[in-house]
């Protein structure tokens, strides 16, 4: 197998793994637990974005999905959806490790963001 090639298919495992590990922070993510207001509502913000578009890409899929080929469909179910899966269930991890951030800077339930 060329370099270039056995390169790619590393990248591609890496992203898997990566879109899969519900601790991997995203670059420039402040630490929780020392994050300011802003950085917890920025994070909180960014997140719902991120989660609001993996939800609607699953969506996709499965619309697509059901207009697939029985062999067409499986190989989808085994490739696709764990990989979509595994990064909305990432989103949604980290989305709720910075809401319990802001209830703890806001105990009094006070919304500042969108």
């Amino acid at each position: 197998m060329p370099r270039k090639e056995r390169d790619h298919q590393r990248l591609d495992v890496a992203a898997a793994i990566r879109g899969g590990d519900i601790e991997q922070a995203m670059e420039g993510e402040q630490d929780i637990d020392t994050s300011s207001l802003e950085q917890a509502v920025f994070w909180q913000d960014t997140y719902r974005e991120i989660l609001a578009m993996e939800e609607g890409v699953m969506a996709r899929i499965r619309e697509l999905m059901a207009t697939q080929s029985e062999t067409a469909r499986r190989e989808v179910e085994l490739s696709n959806v764990p990989v979509i899966s595994a990064q909305v269930q990432r989103f949604r991890s980290r989305l709720g490790y910075w809401e319990a951030r802001l209830r703890l800077l806001r105990p009094d339930g006070h919304r500042a963001s969108k």
